[in-house]
């Protein structure tokens, strides 16, 4: 697994690029604040429930959640399940509200 910091996500998304941001939190967590990505909480991940995403294994996808723990279990897991890129984000929602608001 590597990491990706907040502020390259936010670069690449504001020079238009197409991202798999992956949301691994809880859905009142996303209500609350999210950047986009699809909502697939840990839970779901770790019980193989990622159809939602199969079709992404062989392209880079960012996983994210509040404070970039969640994320990087979910990252390790969806690398044993055969995805080749995966990146989590560094410091999660927190880092992103940190600089770039929310």
């Amino acid at each position: 697994m590597t990491t990706i910091t907040a502020d390259e996500v936010k670069f690449r998304l504001d020079s238009g690029e197409k991202l798999n941001l992956v949301d691994v939190r809880e859905p009142h967590e996303n209500a609350e604040f999210n950047i986009g990505g699809i909502l697939l909480p840990l839970g779901k991940v770790q019980i193989m429930q990622i159809d939602d995403i199969d079709d992404l294994k062989n392209e880079e996808v960012i996983v994210y959640c509040r404070s970039g723990n969640r994320s990087g279990q979910a990252a390790l897991m969806l690398e044993t399940f055969g995805f080749t890129d995966v990146k989590n984000l560094t410091g999660g929602m927190l880092a992103w509200k940190e600089r770039f608001g929310g």
